[in-house]
Parts: C-alpha cells; structure tokens; sequence
C-alpha cells in the first residue's frame, strides 16, 4: 500500500485477500498459554503417560479441561 500508493481496499483485491483478514490482530489468551506450557511440562516429565492420564492430572491441579484439549496439543 505504501510503496504503490493505492487504498487497502484495491491493495487486498489485487492479492486475493479479505480486508478483514489484513485488519485481524490475535488475541493471546493468558491461561490457554499457562495450560498449554503445563500440559508440555508434565508431558516431558512423564514421557509414557498418555493424554487420558494428563487430563486427569490437569483436571486434579483445577484447569477446567477435557481430553480433546489436551489431545490436541
């Protein structure tokens, strides 16, 4: 847009793009980080333990989660 000079709305035309995609910042969700960093954690200590056995585990500690979170991850 600078380099060109031309408005957002022609610059995302020309490359295919949704201006809402351009204008889209992401949102960091702080405990999705926090549980995401405990699941990596147990999972590196407890190597043979499976996605059933963190779920619990994570369940017991108070993170509200379900086995597809952490499943997932």
């Amino acid at each position: 847009m600078t380099k060109l000079n031309v408005s957002e709305r022609l610059a995302c035309r020309v490359i295919g793009q949704l201006r809402t995609t351009q204008r889209y910042e992401k949102i960091i969700d702080p405990g999705r980080v926090r549980l995401r960093a405990r699941i990596i954690e147990l999972a590196t200590q407890y190597g043979r333990y499976g996605y059933k056995t963190i779920t619990s585990m994570l369940q017991m500690e108070g993170f509200i989660v379900g086995r597809d979170r952490v499943h997932t991850v």
